[in-house]
């Protein structure tokens, strides 16, 4: 049980350190959210069907279930166009900073549907994480925008993760994750292409973007996306939402050393963000722990 246990927590660590990219790429890439956004479901969608097609997938399910699909769909839509549209007004080391805020969202909303009691030390860490967010903001007012968009981010991250772990876990109306996964972003292709097309965005103007651009896009597609959000879903049979989502914290960590090494962040920001977010992670390993002797006992 417990060498499972440690297995499920290697896949899911593995899997943040491929979403540590996430940023770093949408910070390469020229093109605008929208764009992105856009592009990243539908080569993400174009890739997962051949998967789905090797796996002889079935995906017949019911019109309950594709409307709570299509819901969640929208969600992670959402979740996206906040997350890179934070790192477009702000950057990336700001967007982790703010997205860390996803503790404080599962701690409440993780308890209310799965109707389980309050952990009263989730609360607090959630609290802890939202004060530090607050002193980053305090002196990085600059990029107020970007803060708000990345709590936005972690917001409906936590929401559709918990949706997910639902949906994962019901056993009376069983639906494997790289159905639910293609499903979910199909609905999210087709909801971002109709208000594209309601507002006036799509054209070919849209469609063009640079070769570089559709080769980064292509690599979030292909090895942030595809693999990472297939593996994610299903490990939600094994952890519950508020482990997988306090695990993704991580990523923040990954993202802002990157986007130091690499666009070299660490020169913009000051003493005082890099306090706020240190005590962030301290709270998070400070969760580790609590979780630990949780499970011994």
């Amino acid at each position: 049980m417990l060498k499972n246990i440690n297995k499920h927590h290697f896949i899911l660590h593995f899997i943040v350190f491929l979403w540590g990219w996430s940023p770093i790429l949408g910070k390469g890439i020229t093109a605008d959210a929208l764009q992105l956004v856009w592009f990243r479901i539908a080569i993400t969608i174009f890739l997962m069907s051949f998967y789905l097609v090797y796996i002889k997938a079935n995906l017949r399910v019911s019109l309950k279930t594709i409307w709570q699909l299509t819901v969640i769909g929208i969600i992670i839509c959402i979740h996206w166009l906040s997350f890179y549209g934070a790192i477009k007004v702000s950057n990336v080391s700001v967007t982790m900073a703010a997205f860390s805020t996803g503790t404080l969202f599962t701690a409440i909303f993780e308890p209310l549907i799965y109707k389980r009691k309050f952990i009263w030390y989730e609360i607090v860490i959630g609290l802890i994480i939202i004060a530090a967010v607050g002193l980053i903001f305090s002196v990085e007012i600059k990029y107020g925008l970007g803060i708000l968009l990345g709590i936005i981010a972690a917001l409906t991250s936590s929401i559709f993760g918990i949706l997910n772990g639902v949906l994962i876990q019901d056993h009376k109306n069983p639906i494997s994750s790289p159905v639910i996964s293609f499903i979910e972003l199909s609905m999210a292709f087709i909801a971002l292409s109709i208000y594209l097309i309601c507002n006036g965005s799509f054209s070919v103007q849209f469609l063009t973007i640079s070769n570089q651009d559709y080769l980064l896009i292509g690599i979030l597609a292909a090895v942030c996306t595809v693999y990472p959000f297939i593996a994610a879903v299903n490990l939600m049979k094994y952890l519950s939402p508020y482990t997988i989502n306090l695990t993704v914290n991580l990523e923040g960590v990954y993202g802002i050393i990157l986007a130091g090494l690499i666009f070299h962040e660490n020169k913009d920001l000051s003493i005082t963000f890099y306090v706020g977010f240190g005590i962030i992670l301290s709270v998070i390993f400070l969760n580790a722990l609590l979780k630990q002797k949780s499970i011994k006992k």
